[in-house]
């Protein structure tokens, strides 16, 4: 198994990138909760990440809702589950964890579903960000509150739109 990293800049920070014998299997930011140590992430080498660099800086700059990428997902069966739920979840739009839970015919384990979702080893383009509190408000996030609150909010425009409720 080889692995590579290298590091790109985004709008939200530093983003560590991740390839397992090349594919992506990891998108970690600064300070990020859950954040493996840097020597597991391999020798650093721009190489393997193109097309991710290339998507990211179109989903930053708002020309790209939905990314589209290999990915290696490496987790427990519960969490690939949730982390497939999350890549449904549309650009702009929230779901909450207990939405989730029901999504994925487990009515009550929105904890879970959180517990899982706060493991997501690729952020922003699996996009656990958008998962919010029963009541809409901004539960926890690996990467802090203010990077989701950012992240939601240019998803949904500057007026805060998109579906899903979410307070500030």
């Amino acid at each position: 198994m080889q692995r590579l990293h290298t590091l790109i800049d985004s709008p939200y920070g530093p983003l560590t990138l991740v390839a397992t014998d090349g594919v992506l299997s990891g998108l970690y930011m600064t300070d990020q909760r859950h954040r493996p140590a840097e020597e597991t992430f391999g020798d650093r080498d721009p190489a393997p990440f193109g097309e991710v660099s290339s998507q990211l800086a179109a989903y930053f700059a708002g020309e790209l809702k939905e990314f589209d990428l290999p990915l290696r997902l490496d987790g427990t069966p519960f969490q690939r589950t949730v982390w497939d739920a999350l890549r449904r979840i549309p650009y702009g739009e929230t779901r909450t964890y207990g939405e989730l839970a029901e999504i994925l015919g487990k009515p009550g384990a929105s904890r879970a579903v959180g517990l899982a979702n706060g493991k997501n080893p690729i952020g922003v383009i699996v996009p656990c960000h958008r998962v919010v509190g029963a009541n809409g408000s901004l539960t926890g996030y690996g990467g802090g509150l203010e990077r989701k609150q950012r992240l939601l909010a240019f998803e949904g425009g500057a007026t805060g739109g998109g579906e899903g409720a979410y307070l500030f």
